[in-house]
């Protein structure tokens, strides 16, 4: 049974509005965090995990996801980011796609999704930044898409997160150790097979 106000406001439709009011070839994550209110983690990760789906760009968001899941970890209520960060520019084109492709598929996650079993307690929350600051590090892999699993666990770590729903948090939870185990056996095989390194 949903719990959803009259007032609340799909996560699918924020993140679409935000696409029709990017300002051209100017997207930096300061301006996204402005413009996010009072979903910015959820929301930032959901986004950065979105373009570690698509092949070529997982690296770059890989690398972006490690601030603000550190600062999950550490009990952060918001993040904070550093100049360099903040004010580096997001692909256009990679959003564009993300507007295209993307949104209408957590349009249709969204169907599922209410407030249920979760009171996202600090406790919580530096549990999902500490595993999305692992799934982060293996987006970190040149291999072209290895990239999908853990981008798929962070996105829904971070819609679980958003809606404040327990049961999809354990699905993500289950997906991340998944991902996890598959980067760490990858690791494991190269290590121990002869003329791999």
């Amino acid at each position: 049974m949903s719990v959803l106000t009259a007032d609340y406001v799909p996560t699918s439709a924020i993140i679409g509005d935000l696409m029709k009011d990017a300002p051209e070839e100017r997207v930096t994550l300061d301006w996204l965090l402005e413009s996010l209110g009072d979903r910015t983690f959820g929301i930032l990760l959901l986004l950065l995990g979105m373009l570690g789906m698509i092949p070529g760009v997982g690296t770059f968001a890989g690398l972006l996801l490690l601030v603000p899941a550190a600062q999950m970890a550490l009990g952060r209520s918001a993040p904070d980011l550093p100049d360099f960060v903040g004010h580096r520019r997001l692909p256009c084109g990679a959003l564009a796609w993300l507007s295209r492709h993307v949104a209408p598929s957590l349009a249709w996650i969204e169907r599922f999704t209410y407030p249920r079993w979760l009171k996202p307690s600090r406790t919580t929350r530096r549990l999902i930044g500490l595993t999305v600051m692992a799934l982060a590090l293996t987006l970190l892999s040149p291999i072209p898409f290895t990239g999908i699993i853990p981008s798929l666990a962070i996105m829904l770590l971070a819609l679980a997160l958003v809606e404040k729903d327990g049961v999809l948090l354990t699905v993500a939870m289950v997906l991340a150790a998944v991902s996890l185990a598959i980067t760490a056996g990858t690791i494991w095989l190269a290590l121990s097979t002869p003329g791999r390194l």
